[in-house]
């Protein structure tokens, strides 16, 4: 089970604006969460729940990138 302890969170200025967020999973087994730092609050907390969402769902663990989005953009 991940644990809030689990995730890191870093805003950053992403060089453009195709993506709000980005996620990375360590070696440690934790992972990192970086959000474009230029988004307003409400587009902050939409991304951090975009990428917890994909880490929940065990979306690092493999797959199709195409179809791992398309499935967290319906949910």
């Amino acid at each position: 089970m991940i644990r809030l302890d689990d995730i890191n969170v870093f805003y950053i200025n992403f060089p453009n604006m195709k993506s709000r967020e980005a996620v990375c999973k360590n070696e440690d087994g934790t992972y990192t969460i970086f959000i474009d730092a230029r988004l307003s609050a409400v587009g902050a907390v939409k991304a951090y729940n975009h990428a917890v969402g994909h880490i929940l769902r065990g979306d690092f663990e493999g797959g199709n990138a195409t179809e791992i989005e398309a499935v967290a953009h319906v949910l």
